[in-house]
């Protein structure tokens, strides 16, 4: 009797089924829609990359890995620097979550493109045959992956106690790289069975306000790096790594995922094209607080300002552990990582300034004690009406807040930047400049139209070296 799993050749593992998918998949292969959302997710995790060159920890990695030294296979963005394609892939991974700006997937409550587009881009340089064409499939996979083992998964990120970025990251990643380097499905089957052997990602550094917390997609993205090589150097990895007796989804969630979702439509319908982007540079879960802080600004104007007592922020289960406890320190924070997890404090700057921006998340921004003060009478409560409709996604937030004028109530049920409320051309390029302002670095003008060229030319023929003098500009200190 077969002990190891009940999958055989009439059911395989789903990282069979998927690499059969990813390693064939060409950009012809690829609706258009599908194809302007992954540009979307480069260009937007590029921008993120951008301002997270100046953010606290990059710095000390990057003098890490270059003290290490080794063989110059791809570039840190930013600086030009030279360096073994995993050292790339993990800072780049780390520069672009720091921020907390980068894309997500609302119902899969992870982001997608913070592992897969440092993997894909570093395995690019190392393999120096690959094409533009083969960066876009790669990503491509990569992105439909990761969201593809988000929406399968029914507990979510509490329950579970891992972070779904990096942790389904490191599959994503591998997946990318593997079909950026034009592996065949045999080959990525084993790379990702490899990947298993290191996967990881835990909520706790979120509670913790650990640096870590911005460094975990960056592992993800190293570990694609490393994954793809050992397997190209004959290393044999698991390969029942989705479902097999001690396959992921076995061991890390108790079996409680849902198989149809995952194979359901593969190569039809692309969960990627579910991705949202970002107004805000911090925890998605705060984001319908911040909407909800901005219409509760607009009525207090209406009604001459009346002085705020107090405000009670309802959300689910999720959002209240991940951005509403414990209490003490989201109603004062004390570090930029506390501050991006936080209610109290997001809404209190929105309220306040009427935005929350990049500044907002700075030694100068955190500051500011009207901010503060605000922020200590904000309270979060679980709602158990949003928590049965909302359990396993971002969760709308109600705001009732006691004023001089009575009891004034905004809800915001669904955030801006989702498919259904989409981030226009103009707040995309108005987030890049954003980013740049930050980065402490010289660009070129137009430096975002010009990456909006290279990126839109990739699958014609691009070279994606193009991207990379994109992101390196005269790497001085302007500031």
């Amino acid at each position: 009797m077969d002990t190891q799993s009940s999958i055989d050749a009439a059911n395989p593992d789903f990282s069979e089924v998927f690499s059969t998918f990813s390693s064939a998949l060409t950009v012809a292969d690829i609706p258009g829609a599908v194809l302007d959302v992954v540009r979307d997710d480069i260009f937007d995790t590029l921008a993120c990359a951008a301002a997270g060159i100046s953010a606290d920890g990059v710095g000390p990695l990057i003098e890490l890995v270059s003290r290490w030294g080794g063989r110059p296979e791809a570039t840190i963005w930013c600086t030009g620097q030279q360096v073994p394609a995993h050292h790339a892939a993990w800072v780049n991974g780390m520069m672009a979550h720091a921020r907390d700006f980068d894309d997500t997937h609302d119902a899969a409550v992870l982001h997608a493109g913070v592992s897969v587009v440092p993997a894909a881009i570093a395995a690019a340089e190392r393999e120096t045959s690959a094409s533009g064409a083969d960066l876009l499939a790669g990503i491509t996979a990569g992105l439909e992956l990761i969201c593809r083992l988000g929406v399968a998964t029914k507990i979510g990120i509490i329950d579970s106690g891992y972070m779904y970025t990096s942790l389904f990251g490191h599959f994503a990643a591998t997946a990318a790289a593997a079909r950026v380097m034009r592996m065949d499905a045999a080959e990525t089957v084993n790379a990702l069975g490899i990947a298993y052997s290191q996967a990881a990602g835990t909520h706790q550094v979120t509670r913790d306000a650990a640096l870590t917390k911005r460094m975990q997609p960056g592992f993800a993205a190293k570990t694609a790096l490393i994954s793809t090589a050992l397997c190209r150097a004959g290393i044999s990895g698991a390969q029942k790594t989705f479902e097999g007796l001690d396959g992921l989804f076995n061991s890390y969630f108790r079996g409680d995922y849902a198989p149809e979702i995952l194979r359901q439509e593969l190569g039809q319908r692309f969960r990627l094209a579910d991705l949202s982007f970002k107004p805000y540079p911090c925890c998605r879960f705060n984001h319908t607080a911040i909407e909800a802080g901005l219409l509760l600004r607009e009525k207090l104007a209406s009604l001459g300002d009346p002085q705020i007592t107090g405000i009670v922020a309802s959300v689910n289960h999720q959002s209240h552990e991940a951005v509403g406890t414990p209490i003490e320190m989201r109603q004062n924070p004390r570090n930029i990582v506390q501050a991006q997890f936080s209610i109290p404090y997001t809404v209190a700057c929105a309220l306040i300034d009427g935005e929350v921006s990049l500044r907002h998340f700075s030694e100068s921004g955190m500051a500011n004690e009207d901010v503060r003060s605000l922020a200590r009478r904000i309270t979060v409560e679980t709602d158990p009406v949003i928590e049965r409709a909302w359990s396993r996604g971002i969760s709308p937030t109600r705001l009732d807040a006691e004023t001089a004028a009575g009891r004034i109530s905004v809800q915001v049920d669904r955030p801006l930047g989702g498919p259904d409320r989409p981030m226009s051309d103009a707040d995309f390029l108005a987030k890049f400049r954003g980013c740049l302002d930050v980065s402490g670095l010289r660009w070129p003008d137009g430096t975002p139209s010009a990456l909006r060229g290279v990126i839109s030319a990739l699958h014609g023929g691009g070279d994606p070296a193009t991207l990379i003098r994109c992101m390196c500009p005269d790497s001085s200190r302007a500031r």
